[in-house]
């Protein structure tokens, strides 16, 4: 990092955080992640594959999240208005 980058956010007041919590942070992700949460410890997983496998799994769980919010909506919409009007206060709750 450069010095005048680092003078920067010294003068800025914000704190930086080290690379221990950095490692640390990397593995907690690691560990919320299917794919790699099996991994052995000696296996070495880089930061960036961690980072990049936890992109792909946010995009699958948005992609999850659409596809249930459709199927909702197409079952609310063939449902008898009192039934849907109970699926809708049950998950308003």
């Amino acid at each position: 990092m450069s010095g005048r980058r680092s003078r920067s956010r010294q003068s800025s007041g914000t704190s930086r955080i080290s690379e221990d919590q950095i490692n640390d942070l990397i593995i907690k992700l690691q560990q919320l992640l299917p794919e790699l949460r099996d991994s052995r410890r000696s296996d070495k997983v880089s930061a960036a594959r961690v980072l990049q496998e936890t992109c792909n799994y946010i995009r699958n769980l948005h992609r999850e999240v659409d596809d249930l919010s459709e199927r909702l909506s197409e079952l609310l919409a063939n449902t008898d208005t009192a039934q849907a009007a109970l699926i809708r206060s049950l998950l308003t709750q």
